[in-house]
């Protein structure tokens, strides 16, 4: 057994994925806008993860835009038959590089063409829907007209299932009422922690749950807690942080990103730690300590 099979494995629409991903944001440039830096490097880091073990890759055409998608085609294709690759669609980049919401039917059929091309497949098997009323986080809205293009562009056999990402409880159960719902993507670490009952409900439902930004993103999580355990362990914050989410709940799967081997190679290291259940009491306590 490798390293990364010990992170378990999930149905996500149909497909057994290892829990442990990888998240290809981090593959374009600053902010991520433009290019990479290290093209090679980006390649090698795709390379180096599906033959470790992951299949299960998330990224979107907005991000570059066109540029993961277009990396991960030229490192990749033709695809493994067990790599099961998920975009979003839902939002635009300006030319300052912004964040722009993009849910009329003309840009969410547009944004599915463009995954399909950039990728070079003839369907998508998992498209999550960015819900954009807040660029931030979730925040409240109906998602029925854009998610009715999206399942119309499913039943036209250009998408196999649909998740949801920065959704709200209330934006799922509306969801769930136009097509099926096989994942749901936000924000979750060992500090940020406001999914915690809604992990549970959907674990019972078997859908899957991919958190984003596991220390904290772009303000990265600041805990003594972590690092202490981390440093008994011998590990890295990021690792005990992921392994932190593995322990958290079964329906949860990683996408960890980096554009460095160093860091993928310690990233899926990640799914052999074992934390011992004093560390784990320790971790479960960040979310109320500004330790």
């Amino acid at each position: 057994m490798s390293t990364i099979d010990q992170s378990g494995t999930f149905n996500l629409g149909g497909h057994s994925v290892k829990r442990l991903g990888y998240g290809a944001m981090q593959l374009a440039g600053p902010g991520v806008f433009g290019p990479p830096k290290d093209h090679g490097a980006a390649l090698a880091v795709l390379r180096e993860a599906v033959a470790s073990g992951v299949n299960h890759i998330d990224t979107s055409d907005f991000y570059g835009p066109h540029v993961t998608n277009q990396i991960i085609r030229e490192a990749l294709h033709p695809y493994r038959d067990d790599l099961t690759i998920i975009t979003k669609i839902g939002a635009r980049r300006g030319a300052d590089g912004s964040w722009i919401p993009a849910f009329s039917r003309e840009e969410l059929t547009e944004a599915v063409h463009d995954n399909l091309r950039n990728l070079g497949l003839d369907v998508l098997d998992v498209v999550n829907l960015r819900i954009m009323f807040d660029v931030h986080g979730p925040a409240e809205g109906s998602i029925e007209a854009p998610l009715t293009v999206l399942a119309d562009l499913q039943r036209q056999g250009l998408v196999r299932h649909v998740g949801l990402s920065n959704a709200t409880s209330r934006q799922i159960t509306e969801g769930r009422g136009i097509t099926e719902i096989v994942c749901v993507q936000n924000q979750y670490n060992l500090a940020h922690r406001a999914d915690d009952a809604l992990i549970d409900d959907l674990a019972r439902d078997g859908i899957a749950y991919v958190p984003f930004f596991p220390l904290g993103g772009f303000s990265p999580l600041q805990s003594s807690t972590l690092s202490d355990v981390a440093a008994r362990l011998e590990a890295t914050p990021m690792q005990v942080a992921l392994a932190w989410l593995l322990r958290r709940a079964e329906n949860i799967l990683l996408i960890p990103g980096t554009s460095s081997l160093g860091h993928l190679r310690e990233n899926l290291a990640a799914a052999g730690l074992a934390l011992p259940d004093e560390a784990l009491k320790q971790l479960d306590g960040v979310a109320g300590s500004t330790a």
